[in-house]
């Protein structure tokens, strides 16, 4: 849990975040993901993002392929590349993530899966997904 001197910190279900820098096209982040725990299935349609495991061990999935993660490694996440991260040693993961792109908001998160209930998006028989607001998106991605 952040300590409470952290101003740029955010609880999450799956642990928290805060934002350590930020200018003009790129913002730094500190991801904590509580053992157990994993971030959802999601992509960015504005940014790319760079993440380096600080501690800890875990997972990654990007598209249909998944990487162990430990500290030293360096993913590199593209614009649209449906991604998600989760912690599976017995401590937290820790991920320096570095965002780089126009719109660098918690609103440019697009949820395929989340084990939180946060997911807008429902997968119809014909393997399309559904938004909330009712208009087919295109092809569903696999489970994870």
């Amino acid at each position: 849990m952040p300590d409470a001197a952290i101003a740029n910190s955010s609880e999450r279900p799956w642990g928290w975040f805060e934002t350590l820098a930020e200018g003009e096209g790129y913002k730094l982040k500190r991801l904590v993901i509580r053992s157990g725990q994993r971030l959802s299935l999601q992509r960015h349609l504005h940014r790319s993002e760079h993440w380096l495991v600080a501690a800890g061990c875990g997972s990654v999935w990007l598209e249909d392929h998944q990487q162990k993660l430990a500290p030293g490694d360096s993913v590199e996440i593209p614009m649209h590349c449906r991604h998600r991260a989760a912690a599976e040693g017995p401590g937290e993961l820790v991920i320096i993530e570095l965002q780089r792109g126009q719109l660098l908001s918690e609103d440019d998160i697009e949820r395929f899966a989340d084990d939180y209930g946060r997911c807008d998006n429902t997968v119809l028989c014909d393997n399309t997904v559904r938004c909330a607001d009712g208009v087919a998106t295109g092809d569903a991605p696999d489970r994870v």
